[in-house]
């Protein structure tokens, strides 16, 4: 299991990876992190809405009320075009980041 701090400082490059593919609700968004996650990691919802508010003020998503496939109200995200662009940053910096964890951990430590 991956501990939250390990993700936290990735959560909104997932988020924004799902809304890429299309727009979603909160729990739909959870259900996918869990699944895709096979058991290494469970979002919070705390930490969900968290992170789609920030998103959302930030104006990398903006939010809009429909019904669900099961006929419920839901309010649904989408990334908007700076969210786009934001995620190609985020996207970026991550391979930027493996990369440099992966020195230490591969033994490439220079002395």
């Amino acid at each position: 299991m991956i501990s939250a701090d390990a993700i936290r400082g990735h959560i909104d490059l997932i988020v924004l990876s799902i809304l890429r593919e299309a727009p979603s609700y909160a729990y739909e968004l959870s259900r996918i992190i869990t699944a895709t996650a096979d058991g290494d990691y469970t979002i919070k919802q705390t930490t969900l809405y968290t992170a789609l508010k920030r998103l959302e003020s930030s104006g990398l998503l903006d939010s809009y009320d429909a019904t669900s496939e099961t006929g419920k109200p839901r309010t649904y995200y989408r990334i908007t075009p700076a969210g786009q662009e934001h995620t190609a940053a985020l996207r970026t910096e991550w391979d930027a980041t493996r990369r440099l964890v992966d020195r230490f951990t591969e033994g490439l430590i220079q002395r």
